[in-house]
């Protein structure tokens, strides 16, 4: 079995971002916010969105499952207050969750949270807790930046977060940790915004002891950990220098790297510098980069050709990274797919 633990609906229905456009708009204006229940999408619609395109590439790949959540750049929680991004979060976490039920052999939901830059994290519980209970999301995706690029939240070590880490670790979920659109034009929101954050996010906890007091909460850095393998000895050197543990201590027991890197080189160096253990399959697809390399005929983000050839893993290995991890990692997928 194959499961990308790493897709968002970034091929949903254009009601969707028609009734987003709506409501910031009205921003300012309650009385004339768009009604949720004017997004209006058939079940029809809502498959035929992922069936041209995400499932589609799925099975031209090989791919069984998704863990499917919220378009990560449309999630822009700099934008409104929190009741706006409250709503905005219910809106994108429903229509996940139908795609999930509608398509349940290849798709295992992930949901947003209703973040907002200044506001305690506390207020997304409600939110995350429905998602869980009454949507059978199988993991989150955590904002480590709010502000869109200013960088005004505290770090992800912070006693403020503790309630989010309190909830994930009482339903047992696991949170990807992914930033969504910069308002900075210093920072282009995919080729560095992202980068930047899965860095930052991991020095952040080389520096703190957050799994001291979460010894089973489990954080997914994407995208291959942005800088994180290629500048391995630099973060073993930090943390020396700062009495932290070798961070390789963090990595597949808390912390685990995707491999949404897209190009083989990136590939083979990540499978040589990180564990088997703390690598999980993903594509990232429709995503970031959606065009075909002229020097391979084929996908950049077509990450299972590389991983197919890489040196690096034992057969039993890519095995872990491909399904075993997924399902370690995401125990709720693990049951439902048991069930």
């Amino acid at each position: 079995m194959i499961i990308d633990s790493h897709g968002h609906f970034t091929t949903a229905p254009p009601q969707l971002a028609a009734w987003r456009d709506r409501q910031l708009a009205a921003l300012g204006s309650p009385t004339e916010a768009p009604d949720p229940d004017e997004l209006v999408l058939s079940d029809d619609e809502l498959t035929e969105a992922v069936r041209q395109h995400q499932l589609c590439l799925m099975d031209e790949r090989g791919t069984d499952l998704m863990v499917f959540s919220p378009r990560a750049s449309f999630m822009a929680h700099h934008l409104g207050d929190f009741s706006a991004s409250a709503a905005w979060a219910r809106i994108c976490n429903d229509l996940v969750h139908r795609v999930a039920t509608l398509l349940p052999d290849r798709f295992a939901m992930g949901a947003m949270l209703p973040q907002s830059p200044g506001v305690d994290p506390v207020t997304c519980l409600p939110e995350l807790r429905r998602a869980v209970e009454q949507l059978g999301a199988v993991a989150v995706n955590l904002n480590p930046d709010p502000s869109g690029g200013r960088w005004t939240a505290p770090p992800l070590t912070d006693r403020s977060w503790y309630p989010l880490y309190e909830a994930l670790v009482e339903y047992d979920v696991p949170a990807m940790i992914h930033v969504s659109t910069s308002c900075n034009p210093a920072f282009h929101t995919t080729g560095a915004h992202y980068l930047n954050a899965d860095t930052t996010a991991f020095m952040q906890l080389v520096q703190g002891d957050l799994f001291a007091d979460f010894p089973t909460l489990r954080l997914i850095i994407p995208h291959g950990g942005g800088a994180v393998p290629y500048h391995w000895g630099r973060f073993r050197g930090l943390a020396q220098a700062l009495g932290r543990p070798d961070p390789a201590e963090l990595l597949g027991r808390n912390v685990y790297f995707d491999t949404c890197v897209y190009h083989r080189p990136g590939i083979d160096l990540l499978t040589e510098v990180v564990p088997a253990e703390a690598l999980l399959f993903a594509n990232e697809m429709i995503g970031a980069v959606r065009g075909i390399d002229p020097r391979t005929g084929h996908h950049y983000d077509d990450t299972r050709r590389y991983l197919d050839r890489t040196p690096h893993l034992t057969a039993p290995q890519r095995a872990a990274v491909y399904a075993g991890n997924a399902l370690r990692v995401h125990p709720r997928l693990a049951a439902r797919l048991g069930r």
